[in-house]
């Protein structure tokens, strides 16, 4: 059995002294920011540009790609600049240094970099997802039906050391009394866009990620999809838009109209066919067929994935920092209230119909 040793603790304090350089020297905001612009946007005046990182590209996220291509965030006077920083640690690093102006990510980064003492500590102000969005597929030729005792003995392509994917992941290991990296091997060296294709190609047993890899797989006979980690793992504060906390008084206006664009994708969502979402969010996934991309958005919608409204609620956050000591990763809990706020969710719901 075998244990890959972490790196996000590496990167936390890479991530730390960006933000020490951050606070010394001063990163100026996106051009255009927000800075106490009215509620709305104005008829023919310039859009505001913010420049929005994604952890990874994901279905899992498809209110946020509606919102982006229902024009919802230029109906609030915002032009996103989306990058995808494939990591939560990288995502994190770049909202620290101010090359970004939110940042989407888990929030177990901005513990991570709290507890290292951040002069100008993240905050989570809207969460798009409430439970993981990995799933586990078995390679074709394993037992079935399909038992969590089958894994023992075997290899699981996890996740990166220290991420919520690969914590949750173990927690489930737990819950079914397998002990991670003792009862089964767990692979997490791998890059996150690299791991499906590391499976197709041979290497583990078992691989726990992210739609589309995982339908696109089952449906090309690798294997079949055997348990949903959103399901197994419960409620728990997963996706979450941080900033800076410097910004929630600077930048409030802004943030306000981006909340309340991103509630506009989480209501269509809701009110629309999972076909209909697919054929929205087509542009962002241009190689996935689109029944494809519907099946995973039913199986979202089913397991009750997105919330009704991204309020940040102190349980999830809870739920995170139980996983994340489990896990090893955290030894003191930090109150929710110190990375988390209420108040931008509650002032954009409260300027909606």
């Amino acid at each position: 059995m075998f244990h890959i040793i972490p790196k996000f603790r590496r990167a936390a304090v890479v991530v730390l002294a960006a933000c020490i350089a951050a606070t010394m020297f001063g990163f100026a905001p996106a051009a255009g920011a927000a800075t106490g612009a009215a509620t709305g946007a104005v008829a023919g005046a310039p859009l505001t540009t913010v420049r929005l990182s994604e952890v990874v590209r994901s279905i899992f996220y498809a209110p946020m790609y509606v919102a982006l291509a229902k024009g919802f965030f230029e109906e609030e006077g915002l032009k996103i600049d989306l990058s995808t920083a494939w990591g939560a640690d990288k995502g994190a690093a770049a909202l620290v240094s101010g090359s970004v102006d939110i940042g989407f990510f888990g929030p177990e980064a901005s513990v991570y970099i709290y507890n290292q003492g951040a002069p100008d500590p993240l905050v989570g102000f809207a969460q798009l997802t409430q439970m993981d969005g990995s799933f586990m597929l078995a390679r074709a030729g394993m037992p079935e039906p399909f038992k969590w005792d089958h894994v023992r003995g075997k290899t699981i392509v996890g996740a990166r050391i220290g991420g919520v994917p690969q914590m949750v992941l173990e927690s489930v290991l737990r819950k079914h009394g397998i002990e991670p990296f003792k009862d089964v091997n767990i692979i997490t060296s791998l890059a996150f866009a690299a791991a499906p294709g590391a499976f197709a190609a041979g290497t583990g047993d078992y691989i726990a990620q992210f739609e589309p890899a995982m339908t696109e797989m089952e449906l090309a006979g690798l294997g079949k999809i055997v348990a949903s980690m959103g399901v197994e793992g419960g409620e728990i504060a997963y996706t979450v838009f941080h900033v800076r906390r410097s910004q929630l008084t600077r930048d409030r206006d802004m943030l306000i109209k981006f909340t309340r664009a991103i509630i506009k994708g989480m209501r269509w969502v809701e009110s629309h066919s999972p076909l209909e979402t697919a054929m929205a969010v087509a542009q962002f996934f241009p190689g996935t067929k689109l029944d494809v991309t519907a099946r995973i958005i039913q199986r979202y919608r089913d397991q009750g994935t997105w919330p009704k409204v991204p309020e940040m609620l102190a349980t999830g956050f809870a739920r995170l920092q139980e996983v994340m000591i489990q896990a090893g990763e955290l030894k003191k809990t930090v109150p929710a209230s110190t990375l988390q706020t209420q108040d931008i969710v509650r002032a954009a719901l409260a300027t909606m119909k």
